[in-house]
C-alpha cells in the first residue's frame, strides 16, 4: 500500500497539473471553440481540418468570424507586450476560403416523438434549435421578423455582415429538418397558450428589440437604435433622414447607427455625442470607434441633451447639448453631472437614441414574470423558468447574453436542460454549467517574448470615401499569406511543459494530471509497471512545471511498492542482473577497506564506475591525495548501494548502504572525499554525523591540483563539452570547480545546451539502461543532441560511457587529468568490451589501492 504522503501527492498533482488547461482564448469564449488548434491547423496548411474545428463548436464560422465580439482575443498571453491574435480575423478567412456545404455535419440521432418550440430565430435560439434537432427532437421555429439571424440580420449592418453569409450559414438548420414559421407574432398570429399546449417543451429566445429614446417627444425624426436598425436592413428605402443626424450613446450599437446613418441616401453630416468625456472612456469597441472617425462622424464627447426644440410641423428645429461634468458618483454608481451653462446648438434632421433596449415580453405575461429590467425570470444555471417547468429561457431573454457567442452559449445549455427535462434527467447532475460559459484559465504560461511577431496584421478595409457610398462589406478579410503570418504569431498556449522535456512521459500518457488521475481512480497495482521503472529520476519535470510539482517521489516510492507485493523479490527481470553485479560490488571480493593506525580525517570512496572503467585514474587520484594529505587520508571501495535503491530493492539498499557507513566508520575519518556524483548524494543523505565533499571541491577549496599537470592542455585544437550529472544538479560547486579544472589544465572548453541545474540525464538515471533500452537510446540520443562539439567531459563514469554509447568521443575529467595531453577527437572507444574485463578492473582497483595504504 502507498503511503499516505504520496497518495497525497499524487492528488495534489491532479488538483494543480496544467497540462488539461485550455488557453484563456479557448476558456473566455462562451462556446470554448477550440482557438489553439484550429490556428495550428490553418498554419500547417490543413484548411479544411481547421474549418472543421470551428464547426465542431460554431455553426456560423463566417458570421462570427466578422461580427463577434471577440473576448478571446482580449484574453491573448501576446496582448501583455504585443497586439492580441486577430481570432476572429483567422476564423473568417477558414470560414471564406474552406467552408463548403459537404463538409456540413448532417447527422442525428433518430427521431425521439417529442416536439420543441423554440420562440425567436436569433443567435441563442438557433443554437437551442441546432443541437436539439441534432439529438432526435422535431424543432420548430416561431419568428416575428421575415428574416432569419435575429439581431444579426436586424441590429448588424450590412457593411459588417453581408446578408448573403448569414443566411448560407442558417440554412444548415433547414437542411437538418428545423422547421421556421416566419413572420409569425405569438400573441397575433398565434397564442402562447397554443404553443405551450401543442410542445413538450418552449425555448423562449427572443432579443432585446424594444428601443429606449431619452425624450417623450414622439416624432418621426426620432428612433430608438433597435427601430432605426430594423429599418435600415428591412426597408431602407423608406428611410429619409434629412441632412444632417444626431446619434446619443457611446457604444457599439451608437457607432452601427452612426456608420449606418452615414451610408443613407441624402444624409451629408452625422453627429455622435456621448457623456463620456474621451475615445478611452467610450464603451465602444476600439476597432468600430476607429470606422467611425475614419468615414467622418463628428465626435461630441462630455455631452448630453438638454433639450430638444421641435418646429410646428413636429420636426427638429435644433438640439442643445449640454456638458457633461462626471458620470459616477463617489460609490460609482452612474449618476452625471452636467453645467447647464456650457451649451452647444446643433442642426439635426434626425435623432437616433442608442441608450439601451429592452425584452418585449408582453406576448408571455399570462406564463411569465418578467425582471425590472425585461428579462424573464429563470434558474441562471438550467435557465428553467422559475414560473414554468416546461419553458427555458435564452438569449437576451435570461439575462446573461451581451453579445453573439455568448447567446448561443446559452442556447445550447438552454438546449442541454430541455433534452434533460424531457428525457425525465435531474437538470444538474454530472453536468458542468461552466461549459458554456467564459471562465478564467488556470494556466500559467510564460511566453518567450523574442519569438512573437510584434504586431497583428490588421485587416484590409475599403477606403473610407468609397464605402460610405454604399452598404457594401467594409472589411477585405486576410489574403492566405497575411493569414499565414497572422497564425504563425501564436504561441500554442499550454503547460505540458514536462511532457515536452521527458521522454518517459510522453509514452505514457498525455500529461500528468491524467497519468494520476488513473493511478488514484484504478490503483497503481493496476497500472503498467513499467510506467515506475521508466523514470530517470532526474527531476526535469519537476524543474519545468510552474507549480514545482514531483513526480519522481511517486515513482521512486511505487518501484518499492510493486517489490514489496511480490514477496520482496525483482518485478522487472532485467533488473536481476543488476541486483547480481551490486551484491558483487558489495562482495569482499572486490572490496577493501584501508584501515591506518592513525586516525585520518579523510576517507576516499571511489564508488564503483570509475574503478571499473580505469583502476590507474583511482590510483592516480589516491595518490594525489596521499602526496598532499598524507596519513590524513585512506581509502575505501565499496558501493554506495545506489543502484539497489534505484531498482526499487529499499530493503536490500539499507543493508548495502549500512554496510558502506559501517566500513567508513572503521576508519575514523570524519570526512568523505568522493568522485562519483552518485556517492556524493547517497552519502550526504545517509551519513549523519560526517562531511561529505567531492574531489573538484577540496582541490579548489583546499590541496589544489597536481603542480605537473596545470597547463598540459595548452596548445591542445580540441574544444571540449562539459556534460553536468543530474544527480547533482543542485550542487553548483561541482558545476564550477569542473570547469576551472579544465581551465587550470589549460584546455577549451564550449558550454552545451542543458547545463548546470538545468542539465539533462543521459539516461543511466533510474537503472532505465536495463528496464527500458528503447528508451534509454532516446534519451542518450537526444542528450548527444545537445552538444556542440564533438568531444565531452563528463564527471560521471556512467554519464561517460553512455555519451560514447551515443556515438561522442567522451572522457572523464580524470582523462584529461591523469592521461597523456589530449590533442585531437579520436572517438576511441574508452569502455571495457566485457563484463569479465570489468570485475578485472575492479579487482586491479582493490590491489592498486591496497599498496598505496
Amino acid at each position: 500500500m502507498l503511503k499516505q504522503e504520496i497518495i497525497e501527492n499524487m492528488e495534489k498533482i491532479v488538483s494543480e497539473c496544467m497540462g488539461e488547461e485550455n488557453p484563456a482564448c479557448v476558456t473566455t469564449c462562451p462556446m470554448h471553440t477550440n482557438v489553439k488548434e484550429y490556428i495550428r491547423l490553418l498554419r500547417e496548411g490543413k484548411g479544411e481540418e481547421a474549418l472543421l474545428t470551428v464547426r465542431e463548436k460554431l455553426f456560423l464560422p463566417g458570421t462570427l468570424g466578422r461580427i463577434c465580439a471577440h473576448p478571446c482575443e482580449g484574453k491573448c498571453k501576446i496582448n501583455e507586450i504585443s497586439s492580441p491574435m486577430s481570432i476572429a480575423g483567422l476564423k473568417r478567412y477558414i470560414a471564406d476560403n474552406f467552408d463548403k456545404e459537404e463538409l456540413w455535419n448532417l447527422e442525428k440521432e433518430e427521431k425521439n416523438g417529442k416536439k420543441v418550440a423554440v420562440i425567436g430565430a436569433g443567435p441563442s435560439g438557433l443554437q437551442s434549435a441546432l443541437d436539439l434537432i441534432r439529438k432526435g427532437y422535431e424543432v420548430v421555429v416561431f419568428e416575428k421578423l421575415p428574416v432569419k439571424g435575429g439581431m444579426m440580420a436586424v441590429g448588424i449592418p450590412e457593411y459588417r455582415l453581408p446578408r448573403d453569409i448569414l443566411a448560407h450559414e442558417i440554412s444548415y438548420l433547414e437542411k437538418l429538418g428545423v422547421e421556421f414559421k416566419m413572420n409569425c407574432e405569438i400573441g397575433k398570429d398565434i397564442s402562447m397558450k397554443e404553443i405551450v399546449d401543442n410542445f413538450d417543451s418552449v425555448i423562449i429566445a427572443v432579443g432585446k428589440h424594444k428601443g429606449r429614446v431619452g425624450t417623450d417627444i414622439i416624432s418621426n425624426s426620432i428612433y430608438s437604435a433597435g427601430d432605426f436598425l430594423r429599418m435600415a436592413s428591412l426597408e431602407r428605402e423608406k428611410l429619409s433622414l434629412g441632412e444632417r443626424v444626431l446619434v446619443i450613446g457611446g457604444g457599439d450599437v451608437a457607432m452601427d447607427c452612426a456608420r449606418t446613418s452615414r451610408r443613407i441616401k441624402g444624409v451629408k453630416e452625422v453627429f455622435s455625442a456621448c457623456l463620456e468625456n474621451s475615445f478611452d472612456e467610450m464603451t465602444a469597441s476600439k476597432h468600430e470607434v476607429k470606422g467611425a472617425y475614419d468615414e467622418g462622424i463628428n465626435f461630441c464627447h462630455g455631452q448630453g441633451i438638454k433639450e430638444i426644440i421641435m418646429s410646428e410641423d413636429n420636426k427638429i428645429k435644433e438640439v442643445k447639448l449640454k456638458k457633461c461634468l462626471s458620470l459616477f458618483d463617489e460609490n460609482k454608481n452612474f449618476s452625471p453631472v452636467y453645467d447647464e451653462n456650457q451649451i452647444t446648438d446643433l442642426k439635426v434632421d434626425t435623432i437616433i437614441f442608442a441608450i439601451g433596449q429592452a425584452v418585449d415580453g408582453d406576448f408571455a405575461k399570462d406564463y411569465l414574470s418578467q425582471r425590472r429590467n425585461s428579462t424573464f425570470e429563470c434558474d441562471p444555471a438550467t435557465l428553467q423558468s422559475k414560473d414554468n417547468e416546461k419553458i427555458f429561457i435564452t438569449g437576451d431573454a435570461s439575462g446573461e447574453s451581451v453579445i453573439v457567442i455568448q447567446a448561443m452559449a446559452t442556447g445550447r445549455r438552454a438546449a442541454e436542460s430541455v433534452d434533460r427535462y424531457l428525457q425525465k434527467k435531474d437538470l444538474l447532475e454530472g453536468r458542468k454549467i461552466e461549459d458554456t460559459k467564459s471562465y478564467d484559465t488556470k494556466l500559467v504560461r510564460e511566453v518567450n517574448w523574442e519569438d512573437v511577431k510584434e504586431r497583428r496584421l490588421e485587416i484590409n478595409e475599403l477606403d473610407p470615401e468609397e464605402r460610405i457610398k454604399s452598404f457594401m462589406e467594409v472589411s477585405k478579410g486576410y489574403t492566405k499569406e497575411q493569414a499565414q503570418y497572422e497564425a504563425d504569431r501564436c504561441r500554442q498556449c499550454e503547460c505540458r511543459l514536462c511532457m515536452k522535456e521527458c521522454m518517459m512521459l510522453k509514452n505514457f500518457t498525455s500529461c500528468p494530471k491524467e497519468l494520476f488521475r488513473n493511478y488514484l481512480e484504478k490503483g497503481y497495482q493496476e497500472m503498467d509497471k513499467m510506467i515506475a521503472f521508466s523514470c530517470n529520476e532526474c527531476s526535469q519535470c519537476t524543474i519545468k512545471c510552474p507549480k514545482d510539482l514531483d513526480l519522481k517521489s511517486n515513482f521512486i516510492e511505487m518501484r518499492k511498492e510493486y517489490i514489496k507485493d511480490n514477496g520482496n523479490k525483482q518485478v522487472i527481470e532485467s533488473f536481476i542482473d543488476a541486483d547480481r553485479i551490486q551484491r558483487m560490488e558489495c562482495s569482499r571480493e572486490y572490496c577493501t577497506t584501508l584501515i591506518h593506525e592513525k586516525k585520518p580525517k579523510y576517507v576516499f570512496v571511489p564508488g564503483c564506475t570509475i574503478p571499473a572503467y580505469k583502476p590507474e585514474l583511482v590510483e592516480k587520484v589516491y595518490a594525489h591525495l596521499k602526496e598532499v594529505l598524507g596519513d590524513d587520508v585512506t581509502a575505501m571501495l565499496r558501493c554506495c548501494g545506489k543502484v539497489t535503491k534505484m531498482i526499487g530493492q529499499s530493503d536490500d539498499f539499507v543493508l548495502r548502504n549500512k554496510i558502506a557507513l559501517d566500513e567508513i566508520e572503521k576508519t575514523g575519518a570524519d570526512t568523505i572525499i568522493t568522485i562519483c556524483p552518485s556517492c556524493f548524494v547517497t552519502f550526504e543523505q545517509t551519513v549523519t554525523d560526517k562531511k561529505v565533499i567531492s574531489y573538484w571541491d577540496l582541490m579548489r577549496e583546499k590541496i589544489g591540483m597536481p603542480k605537473e599537470i596545470i597547463g598540459k592542455g595548452k596548445g591542445s585544437k580540441v574544444v571540449f563539452n562539459v556534460h553536468d550529472s543530474c544527480v547533482t544538479r543542485n550542487v553548483s560547486s561541482h558545476h564550477e570547480n569542473v570547469r576551472w579544472i579544465i581551465e587550470q589544465l589549460g584546455y577549451e572548453y564550449e558550454e552545451m545546451n542543458n547545463i548546470k541545474e538545468n542539465t539533462r540525464c543521459c539516461g543511466v538515471g533510474g537503472m532505465v539502461c536495463n528496464s527500458n533500452p528503447e528508451l534509454y537510446k532516446e534519451i542518450y540520443t537526444r542528450r548527444a543532441n545537445d552538444c556542440t562539439q564533438d568531444s565531452v567531459i563528463s564527471y560521471c563514469g556512467s554519464c561517460r560511457g553512455t555519451l560514447e554509447a551515443a556515438g561522442k568521443d567522451s572522457l572523464h575529467i580524470l582523462d584529461l587529468m591523469f592521461g597523456d595531453t589530449y590533442n585531437e577527437s579520436t572517438f576511441e572507444k574508452r569502455s571495457y568490451s566485457s563484463e569479465e574485463e570489468m570485475w578485472e578492473h575492479r579487482s586491479e582497483t582493490k590491489i592498486r589501492l591496497e599498496k598505496l595504504k
